[in-house]
């Protein structure tokens, strides 16, 4: 009976830290906070758990200003119409998404206009509308992009 309870206990701590891993929305995103960009795509890493789409985007003086845009699961993005190749290093997109708490260039994206044209959904956790109440944010008003571990 030991056996079974210890192995019960292990199975159900194995099945919680990952949930416990992972962030929410409103942890780590304003949802009053949207913000829309327009730029070239500089890197994107499609893996699990989010993708990320690397933004150069132009500020007031001309200047690039590197944003770092997380979207959804690769899986839920496929069923959506994305590809892996739907996004390449130099293609001009805009995406429409919601800022980061923390000030950084770091937005959760809603939506992304793809190069062929298509308006897709970006898979973010937030939804694919503006809570009520929310505001656009000036782009050049937002402080430095987050490092990504990976950069």
């Amino acid at each position: 009976m030991k056996a079974k309870i210890g192995v019960f206990a292990f199975g159900l701590a194995t099945a919680v830290v990952p949930a416990l891993a992972h962030h929410s929305f409103s942890a780590e995103f304003d949802a009053q906070k949207r913000v829309s960009l327009k730029g070239t795509v500089a890197k994107v890493e499609w893996m699990n758990p989010h993708i990320w789409i690397y933004l150069d985007v132009k500020d007031e003086s001309g200047a690039n200003a590197r944003w770092q845009c997380e979207g959804g699961p690769p899986n839920t993005l496929t069923r959506n119409g994305w590809t892996k190749d739907a996004l390449k290093e130099g293609d001009q997109v805009s995406i429409d998404g919601t800022l980061s708490k923390d000030g950084s260039r770091t937005c959760n994206a809603t939506s992304v206009n793809l190069p062929d044209g298509r308006r897709v959904f970006a898979g973010s956790s937030g939804g694919d509308t503006a809570a009520p109440g929310s505001q656009y944010v000036n782009p050049n008003a937002v402080g430095q992009a987050k490092q990504s571990p990976k950069q």
